[in-house]
């Protein structure tokens, strides 16, 4: 097979592993999850403000396609409920949503989306979604999660509150509106969360939306027949393929959705790459990111034509397809086409399904959108983290989502700066009882004449004015000591600017009687500090591979008197002899320099 036959039909390569047990494994597969994603996308067509039947179209052509010009095995693609959000934030302040002006702004969303994708893997972009934390999807999801809550208040409670507005219009909203609550409509939301989250606990085999689904519908129904109540329904679904559509070209109408268009670019691939790898990390095969990106770009271009919106990989159908047994791709193939005839059965009874019963199923969905455990792990770990994760859910809930993300990478990147750009000196010393080098104390006294700070980090021009600060803090601490060691081991880069900091430091304190030594830099770090002249200013012969090397070349320049009346005996030559060179007794085995 030619590269390029392999580059324009990438689902080649995996040609070999189709054989008929593996296309009944993945038959089975796709048929768990056509039924899976009945629910879930007319959940995700809901929340996105479209009508129903599109949150199935978005699992039929697109899933199909992304998985044939994707290179994950197990990943389905299709409809998500971070997208449907974002979709509906972006779109719902320039048209009336489920309308058809509405329809033909998300068509043309998605066209721009999957473009954006498609020429970001052909310009082989995928490390890009790495800038992109873990901690950041953490934090956007949870105030995503909040954000369909609050969405979905209305459905559940039957309460006339107008679209749009912040999270906290619409909550301020609701709570001038308590006194409207419909009984009928909140007992049927409250029966079906209930029936979803027994389901998930007694009937874990079973998809917890679907039981939920028909216990909430069967409720309703019966609830109207008996008292007459008016709960609103979702209607309809038409039983019939993905019809063409077609996205608006109205350069104005893409300059408008551009800023939403680059914040679902990044978030979908973000999804689709992080789920293929989490996915692949089981099955046991590496992704590639680029392929990815072509995968889910072409998923939404040909979506945008089959009456889809913005989609993405599935972390729940992508899981339940791995456990369901798939072996290749086919299985996305398999579960549009179970899809389609499923849909042609069920699409009549959907005329039924009560609008309070879609709320419940997606307060389930936003309640398991928030990492709990997740959470309280990234505020264990690091203050900077759970910074970044803050500023992220609370941008998600005050701003427009295509400008939250982005808040949240910014914050990222500012916290990461912040890092490196105050690289860590410890003073270091030994400690008697066990023979090591820690950070000085009371039971690790430090040399009287000699200063011991490890570097931690990067000397570069971000950093020389943190790292000159603390070269004088630790100058002010100690006065009297004239030599300094700075270990270099955990630096692993030094530009111009940090070079001409080392060599300043040294000839400050070589004029005040001493010297700067330096011990463990990379040779990396080296061969800048000799092209850069810096280690001229240095002196070659401060510059020292092991710390053992070094403290025996130092010790011999240190004042002796002061080492005879000195009973710290940081190393071990202070054990060796006396300062007229006769050999002193050793009371305990030398200290290992190495």
């Amino acid at each position: 097979m030619s590269p390029l036959a392999l580059r324009l039909f990438p689902f080649l390569a995996w040609r070999s592993r189709v054989r008929r047990d593996t296309l009944k494994a993945d038959a089975v597969a796709g048929i768990v999850g056509g039924l899976v994603v009945l629910p879930q996308g007319v959940a995700y067509a809901t929340l996105a403000g479209l009508p129903p039947q599109y949150g199935l179209y978005c699992a039929m052509v697109p899933a199909a396609v992304a998985a044939l010009w994707g290179s994950s095995w197990h990943q389905i693609s299709g409809p998500t409920n971070a997208l449907s959000l974002v979709v509906f934030a972006a779109v719902a302040p320039l048209a009336a949503p489920g309308g058809a002006e509405y329809v033909t702004l998300v068509l043309t969303l998605c066209l721009m989306v999957g473009l954006t994708q498609f020429a970001m893997g052909l310009a082989r972009l995928g490390a890009l979604v790495n800038f992109i934390s873990h901690t950041v999807i953490v934090g956007f999801t949870a105030g995503a999660a909040l954000l369909i809550i609050a969405a979905q208040l209305r459905h559940f409670f039957g309460l006339p509150l107008a679209d749009g507005g912040s999270f906290y219009t619409t909550l301020r909203r609701f709570a001038q509106s308590l006194d409207g609550i419909d009984p009928a409509v909140t007992a049927t939301g409250v029966v079906t969360l209930a029936a979803a989250i027994a389901s998930r606990r007694l009937l874990p085999r079973i998809p917890y939306m679907i039981v939920a689904m028909v216990a909430g519908s069967v409720f309703g129904f019966a609830l109207t027949r008996a008292t007459g109540a008016a709960i609103r329904v979702v209607g309809p679904l038409p039983s019939s393929l993905p019809p063409l559509s077609l996205p608006s070209f109205d350069p104005d109408v893409w300059r408008s959705l551009a800023p939403a268009a680059l914040a679902l670019t990044v978030l979908g691939l973000t999804e689709a790459v992080s789920i293929a790898r989490a996915v692949g990390l089981k099955a046991g095969q590496r992704i590639d990111g680029n392929q990815e990106f072509i995968g889910q770009g072409l998923s939404n271009v040909a979506g945008a034509f089959f009456s889809a919106y913005p989609s993405s990989g599935s972390f729940n159908r992508s899981g339940l397809n791995y456990e369901a047994g798939a072996k290749t791709p086919l299985a996305a193939v398999f579960s549009a086409v179970a899809l389609v005839l499923v849909l042609l059965v069920v699409a009549p009874l959907a005329a039924w399904l009560p609008l309070a019963v879609m709320a419940a199923l997606l307060f389930v969905v936003a309640w398991g959108l928030i990492d709990r455990r997740e959470i309280a792990r990234v505020f264990r770990a690091s203050r900077g983290d759970a910074t970044v994760l803050v500023v992220t859910f609370v941008a998600t809930l005050t701003m427009p989502l295509e400008f939250a993300i982005f808040v949240g990478v910014l914050a990222s990147l500012l916290v990461y700066l912040n890092r490196t750009t105050h690289p860590r000196l410890t003073r270091i010393a030994r400690n008697p009882a066990i023979g090591r080098f820690v950070p000085a104390s009371a039971t690790a006294p430090p040399c009287p004449q000699l200063d011991i700070l490890r570097v931690d980090g990067s000397l570069f021009f971000g950093a020389v004015e943190h790292v000159r600060d603390e070269l004088e803090t630790a100058r002010r601490d100690r006065p009297d000591v004239r030599h300094v060691l700075l270990l270099g081991a955990g630096v692993n880069f030094v530009d111009v600017a940090g070079a001409e900091l080392l060599a300043q430091a040294a000839r400050e304190f070589r004029a005040a009687g001493g010297a700067l030594y330096l011990c463990g830099f990379k040779p990396q770090v080296r061969e800048v500090l000799e092209s850069s002249g810096a280690l001229e200013a240095i002196g070659p012969e401060r510059l020292f591979d092991a710390k053992g090397e070094a403290l025996v070349a130092i010790y011999a320049r240190l004042v002796p008197s002061t080492c005879a009346s000195c009973t710290v005996r940081a190393f071990a030559e202070c054990h060796a002899v006396l300062p007229d060179g006769t050999p002193r007794e050793r009371s305990r085995p030398a200290f290992d320099l190495t």
